[in-house]
C-alpha cells in the first residue's frame, strides 16, 4: 500500500508517551477562533481523475502572470527564467534527494553548493555564505539571533523600510525569547535617523536594500556607526538582481546580508519554495545558522567537497546548535546558480541595467498622468507612487481589466494609514504594450 494509516492502538500508544489525553490537546496553544469546529466540506473520497479536474478547474481561476501586463513586486518578483535551467537542475549529477552526509556519493551537489556559495558571497561582497536558507524573510530572522549570539545583547531596530512581512518574522522569532526589538514606523520617504537609535545595548541594526518603498540609500555611515557601537549591521536585499547594478552591501560596511533569491532560476510558483541566502565576514562564520560547502583534497590528493561546518541540532546538542534549521533549499538554489552561471558577470550586470531602464521608463510616464506623485528619489526597477485615490481600489479596478498594477501598501501595512500608495515594480519582462496599457489605464481611473 502507498499509504499505511495508524490503527487506534497505535495512536493511543502515541499520546500515552508523550503524556497527552488526545490530539486536540496537540492545537492547545492554537486561537480557538482559527480552529475548525467540523470537517471540511469535501468528499470522503474521490477518484485521481476527479481531483485532478476539480483542481485544474480551481486554477483557470487563477490570473497567470504571463498573460497580463505584471507589475507586482513587493519582495517576490517575475523575471525570464531561461528553459537550460528547468533542464539541468533535473540532472542526478547536480542533485539528489539524499542528504549530502556521505561525500563520496555526493560530489556534484556539494560542489554546487560550493558554487553557490561563492557566487552569493562575491554579489553581497562578503567573505562567506551559508548553503542556503528556506528564504529571505527566516533568514532575516536567523540574522536577528545570529547578531545577539555574537554581540551577546539584546536590542535589534528594524528599519521603517524593512519589508512588512520580514519585520513580522523576526518578531516571530523572537516570542520566547527576551529581545527587545524596535520597530521603525514606515518610512515611505526614507526619512529615518537610525543612528540615533543605536546605543550599548544595540546588537544590531536591520535595513533593506533597496528598501520596501523602492529606495537606495548608501548605508556607509550607519554601518560606521553600528561598528563604533560594537553592533552589527544587517543589510537585507529582496530584489538580487539589484545587486548587478548597484553597490554591494559589504562594500558599504555590512556585517550580515540576508537576500531572498527567486529572482534568479525560480519562478513566482504562488508564492514559494523560495530561497534564502545568507552571508556574513569570515569572522562571523561560526555563528553563521545553516550548513556550509568547503573545499578539501582527498588522500590521493584529489580536489573535493565536504560538509565544513554544520552547526546545527541535527548533528550536535539541541542547546550548542546556532539554529534549528534542518536543511537548505538545495533545488532552489541549484537553480540559481545556474541561473547566474548562465548570465556570468556581464549578463548578470546587463540584466540588471535592463530592469533599471524598463522602470525608469514607466516612471517617466506615469508621472505625467495627473495626480501621481513618484515619491522615489533613486530607485532599481521598483518605486512608490502616491495616488488621488485609494490604491487598492485602483488596483482592483484595474485587475478587472487584466491588468496587476502593482501591491497596494495598504494591504501589508493595513494599520498605517497609506491607502494611496502603490509600490510598482518592473522587470525585463515587463513590454511596451504592458506600459501603456498600465498608463491608459490610470488615466481612466482616475479621471
Amino acid at each position: 500500500m502507498r499509504y499505511l494509516p495508524f490503527t487506534a492502538q497505535d495512536r493511543s500508544d502515541m499520546l500515552s508517551v508523550i503524556g497527552v489525553d488526545n490530539v486536540d490537546a496537540l492545537y492547545c496553544d492554537v486561537d480557538p477562533d482559527v480552529l475548525l469546529s467540523q470537517p471540511v466540506d469535501l468528499p470522503k473520497h474521490a477518484t485521481e481523475l476527479s481531483v485532478e479536474r476539480n483542481l485544474t478547474s480551481l486554477a483557470r481561476q487563477n490570473t497567470v502572470a504571463g498573460e497580463v501586463p505584471f507589475f507586482i513586486g513587493a519582495g517576490a518578483y517575475r523575471h525570464h527564467v531561461p528553459a537550460t535551467v528547468d533542464y539541468l537542475i533535473q540532472r542526478g549529477e547536480f542533485l539528489t534527494a539524499y542528504t549530502p552526509y556521505q561525500p563520496e556519493i555526493s560530489q556534484g551537489t556539494l560542489q554546487a553548493l560550493f558554487e553557490f556559495q561563492t557566487q552569493v558571497a562575491q554579489i553581497t561582497g562578503m567573505d562567506v555564505a551559508n548553503a542556503s536558507l528556506y528564504d529571505g524573510s527566516t533568514g532575516c530572522g536567523e540574522a536577528v539571533l545570529m547578531a545577539r549570539r555574537i554581540t551577546r545583547r539584546k536590542k535589534a531596530v528594524l528599519s521603517g523600510g524593512l519589508h512588512p512581512q520580514y519585520r513580522d518574522v523576526v518578531k516571530t522569532v523572537t516570542t520566547f525569547t527576551d529581545d527587545d526589538v524596535v520597530i521603525n514606523p514606515p518610512a515611505p520617504t526614507a526619512d529615518e535617523d537610525l543612528i540615533a537609535q543605536i546605543d550599548d545595548e544595540t546588537s544590531c541594526v536591520v535595513v533593506q536594500y533597496p528598501d520596501f518603498f523602492g529606495h537606495i540609500q548608501d548605508f556607509s555611515a550607519l554601518a560606521a556607526a553600528a561598528q563604533e557601537k560594537k553592533a552589527l549591521l544587517v543589510v537585507v536585499v529582496t530584489e538580487i538582481v539589484s545587486l548587478g547594478a548597484i553597490s554591494s552591501p559589504g562594500a558599504m560596511g555590512a556585517d550580515i546580508v540576508v537576500g531572498e533569491g527567486q529572482s534568479l532560476g525560480n519562478g513566482l510558483n504562488f508564492g514559494g519554495p523560495y530561497l534564502g541566502l545568507l552571508a556574513t565576514r569570515q569572522k562571523y562564520v561560526r555563528q553563521m545558522p545553516g550548513r556550509l560547502c568547503g573545499e578539501t583534497i582527498d588522500a590521493e590528493g584529489r580536489r573535493g567537497f565536504v560538509l565544513t561546518l554544520s552547526t546545527r541540532e541535527q548533528h550536535i546538542r539541541r542547546e550548542k546548535a546556532t539554529s534549528n534549521i534542518c536543511t537548505n533549499s538545495g533545488l532552489c538554489s541549484l537553480a540559481f546558480s545556474i541561473h547566474l552561471s548562465l548570465l556570468g558577470e556581464k549578463g548578470y550586470r546587463q540584466l540588471a541595467a535592463l530592469n533599471h531602464a524598463r522602470a525608469v521608463q514607466l516612471a517617466e510616464r506615469l508621472e505625467l498622468i495627473e495626480g501621481v506623485e513618484i515619491l522615489n528619489a533613486a530607485f532599481f526597477n521598483e518605486f512608490t507612487i502616491r495616488l488621488p485615490r485609494p490604491a487598492a481600489e485602483v488596483v482592483n479596478t484595474l485587475a478587472a481589466q487584466n491588468i496587476l498594477a502593482g501591491v497596494p501598501v495598504s494591504r501589508l501595512l493595513p494599520q498605517q494609514h497609506m491607502d494611496d500608495l502603490l509600490v510598482v515594480a518592473v522587470t525585463e519582462t515587463v513590454q511596451d504594450e504592458d506600459m501603456m496599457a498600465l498608463e491608459a489605464g490610470l488615466k481612466e481611473v482616475l479621471s
